[in-house]
């Protein structure tokens, strides 16, 4: 790695104090910092509200040139470059849900080179009006920023299958310019040994610096219930929102239904609430996120679309209505509590394990399992059917779901991406729907221990040194066993 010279490197924490006001870096920040300016390859996990974007922020605004970041969430990208812009920094973000008007600005400036940071999602950076204009060679890009990245993992198989070819945008991108020197780095508050292998892979990170944090929150308390019935499981969420009626919380459920139910039904039990899911305009979705944060609702019923770059400190209640179906996905949202450090609760609802009066919990797992295990049997027979080498949108074109086959095909090691837009298919498969019954299974063992919480997770998170003997004192677990 490139040393920075130390009149450089205060040049950095004076731009750091100007800009953001602290007095000096958070650990491990810095050395972040540092590691991007030199150009290095990086994958860091940082517990939620670890202060991460200012790892890339400070060093994409240090140097000539732009720095892409490939985000998730439309509302992560805004709340990001709204703060920006507030401090008058060239920033600019591109999306669907952009004004004509404002797109062609966008486009405009990054075409003239008067951008330092550009957030996108997968699917913009990978359009052709955009490729197009990156792959100019005088425009020089510095760094591709993967915010969020447990997201290529969560959802690279089937959701957003784009995630899948963002390993090979350095190579053309590069390419495209006549080589040069672009470093990637990978930003999530989530990711488990196999999560920071498959993060490496995909992005053919080039021996990363690793910024290993342990999830660990001391503010935040964890606690699973057992209920017995449906009728059950909503008299348990009444009773614990009651407890807290004029504090700020999220619930969240598995599907678009169950939030509009239950926030339907919580407001006639005198609850001013919102449903929160996918299928909103991105109007709604704006609107119920403004009044959110400004007070005017206090707990909004959400699916996992909402959390992410949605900002609000004073999150007090965390419920989990249905408990997710993998680790990292209930940390991020129970991360959504306690980020201004105050204690805040996250409670987790359960069936009782036979199922028997409300199997719930049981359909849900089975119906992700076999929808997964369909998807990859179509994509098998269709890799049957497939040229041996191809395109994604020819794919996509031609068959219901293509790309989402292809991106499957690649995590079974069927298929290799030549470039963004070009596969070519490979002998051999591994089947990958055993890591998903493994993670599922995992789910189950958290919900069901006897042991303290935090020790489970920092042991499932690779962090066994620093579970070793662990006893948090305040989740459900810990205080039982004291009591007992």
């Amino acid at each position: 790695m490139n040393q920075l010279q130390l009149s450089e490197w205060e040049r950095v924490r004076a731009t750091f104090q100007r800009i953001w006001g602290y007095p000096d870096f958070r650990p491990p920040q810095g050395e972040i910092v540092h590691c991007l300016i030199s150009g290095q390859d990086a994958l860091i996990v940082m517990p939620t509200g670890g202060g991460k974007s200012i790892c890339f922020q400070l060093p994409a605004l240090m140097q000539t040139g732009l720095t892409l970041v490939v985000s998730p969430l439309v509302a992560l990208m805004e709340n990001q470059v709204a703060e920006l812009r507030e401090k008058k920094l060239p920033a600019a973000s591109l999306h669907g849900e952009l004004p004509p008007q404002q797109k062609r600005q966008t486009l405009w400036q990054l075409e003239h080179q008067r951008l330092r940071l550009l957030y996108l999602s997968p699917e913009t950076l990978l359009s052709p009006a955009v490729w197009e204009r990156l792959c100019q060679p005088t425009l020089k890009i510095n760094a591709l920023i993967l915010d969020e990245a447990h997201c290529l993992v969560q959802w690279g198989d089937t959701f957003r299958p784009a995630y899948r070819r963002l390993g090979t945008v350095r190579p053309a991108l590069l390419k495209a310019k006549g080589g040069g020197n672009m470093a990637i780095a990978a930003f999530t508050a989530t990711a488990d040994p196999d999560a920071q292998t498959t993060i490496r892979t995909v992005l053919q990170l080039q021996d990363p610096q690793p910024f290993l944090l342990n999830p660990y929150r001391p503010n935040l308390h964890l606690a699973v219930q057992t209920v017995y019935t449906r009728r059950g499981r909503r008299q348990q969420m009444l009773k614990f929102m009651r407890a807290r009626s004029h504090q700020a919380g999220l619930v969240y459920v598995r599907t678009r239904r169950d939030s509009e139910e239950l926030a339907d039904w919580l407001s006639q039990q005198g609850f001013t609430t919102a449903a929160y899911h996918a299928g909103l305009g991105a109007s709604e979705r704006r609107r119920i996120e403004a009044a959110w944060l400004g007070g005017k609702i206090l707990w909004v019923i959400c699916t996992n679309a909402f959390g992410m770059g949605i900002n609000h400190p004073h999150v007090r209640a965390v419920i989990h209505y249905h408990s997710p179906l993998i680790l990292p996905e209930y940390v991020q949202e129970v991360g959504r509590g306690g980020r201004d450090g105050d204690p805040a609760e996250a409670l987790t609802l359960i069936s009782e394990p036979t199922g028997w009066l409300d199997p719930d919990d049981q359909q849900r797992q089975s119906f992700f399992l076999n929808k997964l295990r369909s998807q990859q049997q179509r994509a098998l027979q269709l890799a049957k059917r497939l040229p041996n080498e191809g395109n994604v949108t020819d794919i996509s074109r031609q068959m219901k779901d293509g790309a989402i086959a292809l991106s499957l095909l690649h995590s079974m090691g069927r298929l290799r991406w030549t470039d963004p837009f070009h596969y070519r298919l490979e002998s051999g498969a591994k089947a990958s729907l055993l890591q998903h019954s493994d993670a599922a299974q995992q789910m189950v063992r958290y919900l069901r221990t006897k042991d303290c919480r935090w020790k489970f997770l920092l042991d499932a998170f690779g962090f066994s040194k620093d579970a070793a003997g662990m006893q948090c004192g305040h989740c459900d677990r810990c205080q039982a066993n004291r009591s007992g």
